[in-house]
C-alpha cells in the first residue's frame, strides 16, 4: 500500500471519517521555508491582548473584548500545531521546500463538536512573523488572527493561544492572514461536527484542493508578486517583511527542485514579458495570459501555476480514498488555492450538495461545482464499484489536478483524466442554491446599506476597494445590532471571491433570501448583494480572497462595537 492510500477501517458508527491522504509522509525539517533568518518585530509570546488603543486599525481604540464564554455543554479542546520550514513531497519524487503545519501537508484537521472551546497553541519556528484566520468561524474579534488590526503578528521563535467557542457546525479551514503565506503549504481543515448530524453516511472525504508554486525550480509566491506588481509594494498585510526600520526582509527564494513541470495536459500559457528583477536572476515567469471562462465571466486569472493539488498530492501520484461499494460518503471541498478556482467532479457519480460555506442547503444534485478560493461545499455521493477519478479542473487554465476514489482494484485513472461530468450540469456559484430553513435569514428591511466597490485593472494591478488600496484608517461604520446590507459592485474585468471575516451572510434575493455565505463570487461589471446582522462586535476585514489582489490593496473593514 501506498503511502498515500487509506484502507477502510471498520467504523464504530455510521459516520467514520476516514482521512484521505491529510499528510504526506517523510516530510523532513529544514533550517528555512523560502525565508531568510530575520526576525521583524511583532510578537505576542505566549498570550496576547486584542487590539490595544490607539493600534493601527484599532478603529476608535476601544478595546475588542471577548463576547462569549463556552457552553456549559461545551468541552474545551486543545491542540499545540507548530508553524514550521520543512521539506515536502508533493507526488512523483517531487520534493518542494516551503512552510507547513506540524510537518505536514496539508495540516492535520482540526475536529471538534458545536459549542466547544477550540484552544489551539501555535508555535512559531518560522524565520518571519505568522498569524492564523479560522476562515468561516463566527469567533471573538481578538482572535481572529488579522495583523494590526485583531492582533499583533507572531513573532518568530514566539507562540500565541487562539481561544474560542465554536458556535455552528460545518466545514472551515484555517491559514495564516500575513503577507504571502497563503500560497505556502500552511493550511489545515477544521471540522466542526454537529451533536444531531441530520446526514446519514458511512464515511467522509475531506478535500483540500490547491495550486503550488512555492519551490519550484526556484519560484516563490514573492517573485509572483513582484511580477504581477512590477516591484510595487505590498498594500495590505504584508508587514511580515518589513523589519523595525521599516526595512525590506522578505524571505529570498529557496532554490528548491521540484521535477517535472506540472500534469500532463496543464496549459502553458503565453507570458507577459518578465519583470527585470525576474530576468537578472533567472527565475521562471509565472504570469500568463488567455485564461478565460464563461462561467466566470471572461478573465480568470493570471497565474501560470506549475502544480495543482488534492490533499498535497499531484494527479500522477494521487491521494486515493478506499470505500465500499454502496457506501455513501460525504465529501467535504475546500479550495485552499490563493488564485485558482476548479471546476470539480467525480467520474461514474453525480453529487447531492448538502451545505455551502458550513451552513445547510436544501439538497441540489449536480454532475460537477465550481469553487472559487475560500469557499467550500459538502456533498453526498454513492459510492460504485471500481476505481473512479475525482477531477479538479483550474477553470479557464486548463490544468487540473486529481485524486482516486477505490472500491474495488484495477488501474489508477490517468492524470489527465477528464471525466464527463466536468461536461454536464455544472453548478457555477451558491447563487443556484436555496438555504436549508433551518438557516435561512428572515426577512426584514435593512437598517444601513454599505456600498463598497471593487477598483483596478490586470495591467497595472493596482487592486482596490473604491479606488484606493487598503489602508487601516479607512473603516465601513455600522451599529450593533443591525441589519445591514452589503452591496459589493465589481467595476473590473475580472470576476472576484468575496470574504467577510466573523459573519455569514445572505446572498439576497428578488423575494427570498438565498444561501448563507461567507465567501461568494462577483463577476466582472456585476454586484453582490449581502445581508448580514451586526451580532459579533469587533473590526472585521472584507475582501478579496484572490491573494495576490487582497494583498494588492483590495481589502476593506467593518467595524462596530457592542
Amino acid at each position: 500500500m501506498s503511502r498515500q492510500d487509506h484502507p477502510r477501517p471498520t467504523p464504530r458508527t455510521r459516520r467514520a471519517v476516514l482521512g484521505a491522504g491529510i499528510a504526506a509522509a517523510g516530510s523532513a525539517l529544514l533550517a528555512a521555508c523560502s525565508g531568510s533568518d530575520a526576525d521583524p518585530a511583532g510578537g505576542t509570546g505566549k498570550e496576547a491582548p486584542g487590539p490595544h488603543a490607539g493600534a493601527p486599525g484599532s478603529g476608535d481604540g476601544k478595546k475588542v473584548r471577548p463576547t462569549w464564554t463556552p457552553s456549559p455543554e461545551g468541552k474545551l479542546r486543545h491542540r499545540t500545531f507548530t508553524a514550521t520550514p520543512a521539506t515536502v513531497e508533493i507526488g512523483g519524487g517531487r520534493t518542494v521546500r516551503t512552510c507547513v503545519y506540524n510537518g505536514e501537508l496539508p495540516g492535520k484537521e482540526v475536529r471538534i463538536t458545536a459549542g466547544d472551546m477550540l484552544e489551539l497553541t501555535l508555535a512559531n519556528h518560522l524565520p518571519e512573523p505568522t498569524t492564523v484566520h479560522w476562515h468561516g468561524i463566527a469567533l471573538q474579534n481578538d482572535m481572529d488572527g488579522v495583523p494590526d488590526v485583531t492582533q499583533r503578528p507572531i513573532r518568530s521563535g514566539g507562540e500565541f493561544t487562539y481561544r474560542f467557542r465554536t458556535p455552528h457546525p460545518g466545514t472551515y479551514w484555517f491559514h495564516p492572514h500575513l503577507g504571502l503565506q497563503i500560497d505556502r503549504g500552511m493550511y489545515a481543515p477544521l471540522i466542526v461536527d454537529d451533536p444531531n448530524e441530520p446526514l446519514d453516511y458511512d464515511a467522509e472525504w475531506i478535500v483540500l484542493l490547491d495550486d503550488w508554486i512555492d519551490g519550484v525550480d526556484g519560484s516563490s509566491p514573492e517573485d509572483v508578486f513582484d511580477q504581477l506588481r512590477k516591484g510595487k509594494p505590498a498594500m495590505s498585510h504584508g508587514s511580515a517583511y518589513r523589519g523595525h526600520d521599516g526595512d525590506d526582509v522578505r524571505p529570498k527564494p529557496s532554490g528548491g527542485v521540484a521535477a517535472g513541470y506540472g500534469p500532463p495536459g496543464a496549459h502553458a500559457p503565453e507570458p507577459h514579458e518578465a519583470s527585470p528583477s525576474s530576468r537578472a536572476d533567472k527565475r521562471p515567469n509565472r504570469l500568463m495570459t488567455g485564461a478565460r471562462s464563461r462561467l466566470l465571466g471572461g478573465h480568470a486569472g493570471d497565474i501560470a501555476y506549475p502544480h495543482y493539488l488534492i490533499n498535497g498530492r499531484t494527479p500522477d501520484d494521487p491521494a486515493q480514498f478506499r470505500a465500499k461499494p454502496g457506501d455513501r460518503i460525504r465529501l467535504r471541498l475546500i479550495n485552499a488555492g490563493a488564485e485558482t478556482p476548479f471546476r470539480v467532479a467525480l467520474g461514474g457519480h453525480r453529487m447531492t450538495i448538502t451545505h455551502s460555506d458550513g451552513f445547510p442547503v436544501r439538497h441540489h444534485r449536480t454532475d460537477a461545482l465550481l469553487i472559487g478560493m475560500g469557499e467550500r461545499y459538502d456533498a453526498l455521493i454513492t459510492a460504485k464499484d471500481g476505481v473512479f477519478p475525482l477531477t479538479a479542473l483550474a477553470e479557464g487554465k486548463r490544468g487540473a489536478t486529481m485524486a482516486v476514489l477505490r472500491t474495488a482494484s484495477g488501474a489508477l485513472p490517468g492524470p489527465g483524466a477528464r471525466p464527463a461530468e466536468l461536461r454536464r450540469a455544472v453548478l457555477p456559484s451558491a447563487r443556484g442554491l436555496r438555504p436549508h430553513e433551518s438557516v435561512e435569514l428572515d426577512r426584514r428591511r435593512p437598517d444601513r446599506i454599505v456600498r463598497v466597490t471593487f477598483t483596478g485593472d490586470m495591467k497595472d494591478y493596482d487592486w482596490g476597494t473604491d479606488h484606493r488600496p487598503y489602508t487601516p484608517d479607512r473603516v465601513h461604520r455600522v451599529e450593533h445590532g443591525e441589519r445591514v446590507r452589503l452591496v459589493v459592485i465589481n467595476a473590473t474585468d475580472m470576476w472576484h471571491p468575496v470574504h467577510l471575516h466573523g459573519h455569514t451572510y445572505a446572498l439576497a434575493g428578488i423575494d427570498s433570501h438565498g444561501a448563507r455565505k461567507d465567501t461568494a463570487t462577483v463577476l466582472p461589471h456585476n454586484k453582490l448583494v449581502l445581508d448580514f446582522d451586526a451580532d459579533n462586535p469587533g473590526e472585521w476585514m472584507l475582501h478579496c480572497h484572490n491573494l495576490y489582489h487582497s494583498e494588492s490593496g483590495m481589502m476593506t473593514t467593518i467595524a462596530y462595537h457592542a
